[in-house]
């Protein structure tokens, strides 16, 4: 049975000093006021070229962030093998607008991936195509509107920065996930991960797509795209998430009067993500399943359609996947029942990761964030070790 609730498990890395830094990091980031405040003063901080530095890297960056190289993150990525969990590294810089910022992404993923490639432990690169990508072109796109001759340009650039990175991924034997993004632009990403599944996927998964499943057209998305891959003779690769960005997409959706296209509850939400799980385990022949997800109803869901089908819990084709710094109780205490996990480890310049960052807080501040069941777990371990 699985035991989420075991500490000692869940915090193995963690020495007294670090799971103290926790639980008073957890306490700030549960209050949503005070989250908001640093968000607005790291910003202003950022505009005005303040040494924010020292005090973002004791506090935020070591929590959620495995370092600002990938060799600083290699400790890490050790550390997490040893007690069988895998490592995903996530170049977390973002923002970016220009071609020159583009390749220099896209070279920083590409040597990622290669970096992954020589050692063991990550069997996944990650991207966001806004990091390779404009914005504004992939909204454009998104909507159906034509391009100019420069734009065009631009979109194929885009592409092959795309086509590189899979390449590569494909040749060093990785996996490579291509994260899911605004709903408004997520239709020229769909688009452009089919063309790569259907190029890469032929032998084996390589490409993975990622759904947010808190969209009300995610789960019949899921079943055309598996379906597609069958008609085209391709291996489809699909990560599931909730979704992160709920209250920008409500707030576009009232502002521009086009129905919010989130799941009206958490419920209804869960519902689909789970449905989403049981699709794609009764059509695991020719899918591989990442479960993103922080949820330890869905987590047990997953292990337990695995033992129902008297799958190895290492059968390579079944992933659950958390964020470096969150539920561990969920990541250690799978691995230790011997089920594949890989952890996001996110990677960067501090100042460059501060968008990452924000959302980790803010995430963990919301009404249905992690910060108090993290906070209960830590404060048991606390006790369980003397420390409280």
């Amino acid at each position: 049975m699985l035991d989420f609730n075991d500490t000692k498990t869940a915090f193995i890395l963690k020495s007294d000093n670090q799971l103290r830094k926790a639980y008073w990091l957890f306490r700030l980031v549960a209050n949503s006021s005070l989250v908001g405040l640093g968000r607005r003063a790291s910003n202003l901080a950022i505009k005005l070229g303040l040494p924010i530095r020292t005090v973002v890297k004791q506090t935020v960056y070591d929590q959620f962030v495995g370092g600002e190289t990938i060799e600083e993150c290699q400790a890490i990525i050790d550390k997490l093998r040893e007690h069988g969990v895998s490592a995903l590294l996530d170049f977390a810089v973002e923002g970016k607008e220009t071609e020159a910022d583009f390749n220099a992404t896209k070279d920083e993923i590409v040597e990622t991936i290669q970096y992954a490639g020589d050692h063991p432990g990550i069997p996944f690169g990650v991207f966001k195509v806004t990091g390779i990508a404009p914005f504004d072109l992939l909204e454009r796109h998104s909507a159906g509107l034509p391009f100019n001759e420069i734009e065009a340009r631009a979109w194929e650039r885009a592409k092959m920065r795309m086509e590189e990175i899979c390449y590569t991924a494909n040749k060093y034997g990785l996996r490579i996930m291509i994260d899911a993004e605004e709903s408004w632009i997520q239709k020229a990403i769909d688009e452009m991960a089919r063309e790569m599944m259907e190029r890469f996927n032929r032998d084996r998964v390589v490409v993975i797509n990622t759904l947010q499943m808190y969209r009300k057209d995610r789960l019949q998305f899921l079943k055309d795209s598996y379906h597609e891959a069958r008609e085209k003779g391709y291996f489809y690769g699909a990560k599931l998430v909730r979704g992160a960005y709920m209250e920008k997409e409500r707030d576009r959706a009232a502002d521009k009067k086009y129905p919010d296209p989130i799941h009206a509850t958490k419920a209804d939400s869960d519902k689909s993500y789970d449905d989403g799980i049981r699709f794609l385990m009764d059509h695991l022949d020719t899918v591989l399943v990442v479960a993103g997800s922080h949820n330890e109803e869905s987590a047990r869901l997953l292990a337990e359609k695995v033992d129902e089908m008297k799958l190895d819990p290492k059968d390579d084709r079944v992933w659950f996947s958390q964020l470096y710094g969150m539920s561990d109780n969920l990541s250690f205490n799978l691995a230790k029942a011997g089920y594949n996990v890989v952890k996001y480890l996110p990677f960067g310049p501090v100042a460059e990761t501060l968008p990452y960052l924000i959302r980790r807080a803010e995430e963990n501040s919301s009404a249905s964030g992690q910060s108090g069941r993290e906070l209960s777990l830590i404060k048991k371990e606390m006790k369980r070790r003397g420390l409280d």
